[in-house]
């Protein structure tokens, strides 16, 4: 088990537009992020590391939905345990989308409004993912119906996090 000092990561961040009924980063101007090659942990180890710096819980390990979704309740830490895939940020038919490839070892905080979906399984190993939340923070489904406007509204009310979910009291989340 390691985990890379996050003076010594690439962090990719991005600000995606708002599109058609995603918000994105549109509402709290919170950026997308990657830490990539972060740490190389098994999925209890990465756990263990996320629960120890107690900015969120871990809750699942399993993929990305392949139909765009978003949260309006919570911001999401997705940390990559196994293969690699690339995703969709934004809408699939967003020109402002963003599609990048992740691979394990690869954290990604995905603000809340943020729309993802898996694009393509791109691993000999299946795309695994340990999924956390906030503490005392439960996720929603939302798709970007007209009926969830009311939800969406509730998402800049949302703090950000106190602590960095990876590196705790220092650390990129914290920069933004």
């Amino acid at each position: 088990m390691s985990f890379r000092p996050s003076s010594t990561i690439k962090v990719t961040c991005r600000q995606i537009s708002a599109w058609k009924g995603i918000p994105n980063t549109s509402i709290q101007a919170k950026p997308l992020m990657i830490y990539h090659g972060a740490f190389d942990a098994t999925p209890a180890e990465l756990e263990h590391r996320l629960e120890a710096m107690g900015e969120v819980v871990p809750q699942w390990v399993y993929t990305m939905y392949s139909k765009t979704h978003f949260h309006s309740t919570t911001h999401e830490v997705l940390g990559v345990v196994a293969g690699q895939a690339q995703l969709c940020f934004g809408g699939e038919q967003n020109p402002g989308r963003f599609e990048p490839t992740v691979q394990q070892g690869d954290l990604i905080i995905v603000p809340a409004g943020v729309g993802h979906r898996l694009l393509q399984d791109l691993g000999e190993q299946r795309f695994q993912m340990v999924g956390s939340y906030p503490a005392g923070k439960h996720w929603d489904m939302c798709y970007g119906e007209a009926e969830e406007w009311d939800k969406v509204e509730a998402i800049r009310d949302l703090g950000w996090f106190q602590r960095d979910p990876l590196y705790g009291a220092s650390g990129p989340a914290l920069e933004v």
